[in-house]
């Protein structure tokens, strides 16, 4: 089965669109969370993803935030902008469709588990270092754990015997070893973090357990020019240059 997993749109129509067609036709899609957040259409990305009926679809710390779900005190002030500007666009089937949504997801007949943030704390953990990591095998009992939330693709991987391998960027084509358990980031599709701006995502062949990460160009001084005509903060523009 050909999975198409994404996460961290963000209200990027554009980005979105971009993957979309980049990817093609695909048996399944995964959705790890926030669809909405910083972008400027949070409309438009909700519907997409309708369209797509994803088989799985996460909330994240945004979508929450958006919905009141969550305490944005944390938040910068751009992020809480955006998240009470957003709250007033998200109405009707869009917001039912959210507030339906958590923020995990197990899936024990494929041996794989989907978070939003992380295993332990799936809303609001950020997996962005080894000692994290680490501790996050404990929290689920599949060989692959799909994360999001951080905008960065990654994997980390833990040998049988617990010892964590060094994390490294995910290549092409890889899969766990026979010996292995994993932790998988596919990088964010509307704010990528990783100073490379553009989109990204993953392809997953659930068969063989292999995925493809892969990123996209997407017209950002469209997307750029809809969050200013918005009256967003410009911060929330200017980053999707440098992908930060």
């Amino acid at each position: 089965m050909k999975v198409l997993v994404l996460s961290d749109i963000h209200a990027n129509l554009e980005a979105l669109d971009a993957v979309l067609e980049d990817a093609g036709a695909c048996d399944e899609t995964w959705f790890l969370g926030d669809a909405v957040g910083y972008g400027p259409d949070p409309e438009a990305c909700v519907d997409r993803l309708l369209e797509l009926a994803p088989r799985h679809w996460l909330a994240g710390n945004h979508d929450w935030a958006a919905l009141g779900r969550l305490d944005v005190s944390d938040f910068n002030p751009d992020a809480r902008r955006a998240a009470d500007w957003t709250g007033e666009r998200l109405l009707g089937a869009r917001r039912e469709v959210l507030l339906a949504c958590e923020p995990r997801a197990d899936i024990p007949t494929l041996g794989i588990t989907l978070v939003h943030g992380s295993p332990r704390h799936p809303v609001w953990e950020y997996i962005l270092n080894a000692q994290v990591a680490h501790e996050s095998f404990d929290a689920f009992a599949t060989a692959i754990c799909l994360f999001g939330h951080t905008h960065v693709p990654a994997l980390y991987e833990q040998g049988l015997d617990g010892t964590l391998r060094l994390p490294v960027a995910p290549d092409e084509g890889q899969c766990p070893e026979e010996d292995a358990r994993w932790l998988v980031n596919p990088g964010g599709v509307g704010q990528p973090r990783d100073g490379d701006p553009r989109a990204s995502y993953m392809l997953l062949d659930t068969a063989t357990r292999t995925f493809t990460l892969r990123r996209v160009t997407y017209d950002i001084e469209r997307t750029q020019a809809k969050i200013l005509d918005a009256g967003l903060p410009p911060r929330l523009a200017a980053r999707l240059t440098y992908g930060w």
